[in-house]
C-alpha cells in the first residue's frame, strides 16, 4: 500500500507523521530516506508526539543511535533511532549490533536507510521525503505486503 501526502509547513509534516505512527505495529522498522534537511527529524518529531516519548528528540547524527520511551493507550513503547549518515561500511554498521536492535520487536526508525541496500528486505514500511520548494515537501509512504 503506497500512500502520498504534500507538507507545506513543519506542523503537517509532523501531522503526517503522526497519522503513519497510528498505523505502526510492534516490530515494524521503517525507513525514511531524502536529502539532507529534507525534514526525515521532524517527520520523527511526529512519531515521538504520537507516542508520547518523555525526552526531546534530537537527530541522532552525532551519536548514531537513540532509544525513546513512550506510551501509546497506556502501553508502554520503546522506540529505536537510528541515523546511518555517518555509518561507513556494512562492517561498522554490524558492529554496533544493528541486526540485533532490529530483530529486537521494537520500533525501529532508519534514517539514510538508502546507504545500505543490504537491508531494504527488512523495512516495512518505507517513507520518502521530498523538497517541492522551500517549505514543501512531498511525503511518499509505502508498507509492505506481509
Amino acid at each position: 500500500m503506497t500512500e502520498e501526502f504534500f507538507s507545506h509547513s513543519g506542523q503537517e509534516t509532523r501531522q503526517i507523521a503522526m497519522q503513519c505512527a497510528s498505523n505502526l505495529q510492534p516490530g515494524d522498522i521503517i525507513s525514511l530516506t531524502g536529502q539532507l534537511g529534507a525534514g526525515k527529524t521532524l517527520f520523527m518529531r511526529g512519531i515521538t508526539e504520537f507516542f508520547n516519548c518523555d525526552e526531546q528528540l534530537s537527530s541522532p547524527t552525532f551519536s548514531l543511535f537513540n532509544i525513546y520511551q513512550g506510551l501509546h493507550e497506556g502501553e508502554e513503547v520503546t522506540l529505536h533511532h537510528f541515523d546511518l549518515y555517518r555509518i561507513e561500511s556494512l562492517r561498522e554498521l554490524e558492529a554496533i549490533g544493528f541486526d540485533e536492535y532490529l530483530a529486537g520487536g521494537y520500533l525501529s526508525f532508519v534514517e539514510w536507510a538508502e546507504r545500505f541496500p543490504e537491508y531494504a528486505s527488512l523495512y516495512t514500511v518505507a517513507v520518502s521525503l521530498e523538497y517541492i520548494g522551500d517549505e514543501s515537501r512531498r511525503i511518499i509512504i509505502k508498507r509492505a505486503v506481509r
